[in-house]
């Protein structure tokens, strides 16, 4: 998804702003004038909450770096717009809504503060699937296949990264059914262990896996221990994290979040579960490839009766469809003129 961010700062440079990374790298030399662009960086295979900490950071150095280059004082209250593509989404409404604050560790959910919301104004948010993707099952269930230039990632290896599981969808959707069309519970280990997915496969493949990553457990019966331990707190993890964000919430006073997403590409909708646990894309639906429409919007009339106007806990800002795929959203003249206008032109409410 490199590419995806590329376009960003593409989008950015139009308007005029001048990004710290480029700046510090001697890509770009902007004359000495100070940075208005940042880029957060963060680990992409860890739990999402955790990654809302590296995403305030980032805003407070922003912050001080702004106050110092404009002789502010101390603690001058300064907001910033966020840009988010897909997972990154996901970091922003979460920080947005809890702050630096991830996950209570007992399971328990948090209370709706938005004290990030205190340090931004405007947040786009770009191709993210707010209610999940079949796409994550599959990879956590088949693994992943770029391309043969690159590594073949091994379901074993995939399901050690607790982010993935909170790409998933939700069961109220109905997104993955078995064969009678009843959902699946995908955050129960037992369905895991049932269907020998991922982390809960007993074969030799899964095994040689782990003891690449355990290589100081002698014990194949040890490995599966801690393996389905680990599967364990990520299904927990990835249920409670769902549940935080699903929370229906006004947006504060000044906080305005924007949806950019697809709707030309015809994107898995549903996947099918054989008795043997076997996953086949049955129906697909309006969306970018990777995340539909319907995930993109978290509209909750998916897997219940349909109604007249959108249910979603998410009370957008605005929406803004594109005719491109996942990676494409950004690079589309829609995105950047549409998204420019939003940081540069469109009246901010107090």
């Amino acid at each position: 998804e490199f590419g995806a961010y590329v376009d960003i700062l593409k989008t950015l440079a139009a308007g005029k702003y001048r990004d710290q990374s480029l700046g510090r790298a001697g890509v770009v030399n902007y004359g000495g004038l100070h940075y208005t662009c940042f880029q957060c960086a963060y680990d992409w295979r860890r739990d999402i909450s955790e990654q809302a900490v590296a995403l305030h950071e980032k805003i407070t150095e922003a912050q001080e770096l702004n106050r110092a280059a404009r002789k502010l004082p101390p603690g001058y209250p300064i907001k910033v717009d966020l840009v988010a593509h897909s997972m990154g989404g996901m970091v922003a409404r979460y920080y947005l809504m809890y702050g630096p604050h991830p996950l209570p560790i007992d399971g328990s959910m948090p209370e709706v503060t938005w004290e990030g919301a205190r340090n931004v104004s405007r947040a786009i948010i770009i191709g993210t699937p707010n209610a999940g993707s079949v796409l994550a099952l599959k990879q956590l269930v088949d693994g992943w296949d770029l391309n043969p230039l690159f590594p073949n990632y091994r379901p074993a290896m995939l399901g050690t990264m607790p982010a993935i599981y909170g790409l998933m969808t939700r069961t109220r959707h109905a997104r993955v059914v078995d064969t009678s069309g009843a959902p699946v519970d995908l955050y129960d280990l037992t369905t895991w262990q049932r269907y020998k997915w991922g982390l809960a496969n007993d074969g030799a493949e899964t095994d040689r896996v782990l003891r690449w990553l355990l290589p100081e457990v002698a014990s194949k019966e040890q490995r599966r221990t801690i393996a389905l331990d680990h599967l364990k707190k990520c299904l927990d993890k990835a249920k409670q994290l769902h549940a935080a964000l699903d929370v229906p919430a006004p947006f504060p006073p000044g906080l305005e979040v924007h949806l950019f997403a697809g709707d030309a590409v015809q994107t898995a909708e549903i996947i099918t579960v054989s008795g043997a646990g076997k996953l086949r894309i049955t129906t697909k639906a309006a969306g970018d490839g990777t995340v539909t429409r319907n995930s993109a919007l978290m509209d909750e009339r998916v897997g219940s009766d349909w109604r007249v106007g959108l249910q979603s806990p998410i009370p957008w800002t605005s929406v803004h469809f594109i005719a491109a795929d996942h990676i494409g959203l950004t690079s589309a003249p829609a995105f950047s003129d549409d998204a420019l206008f939003l940081l540069l032109e469109a009246p901010r409410t107090p």
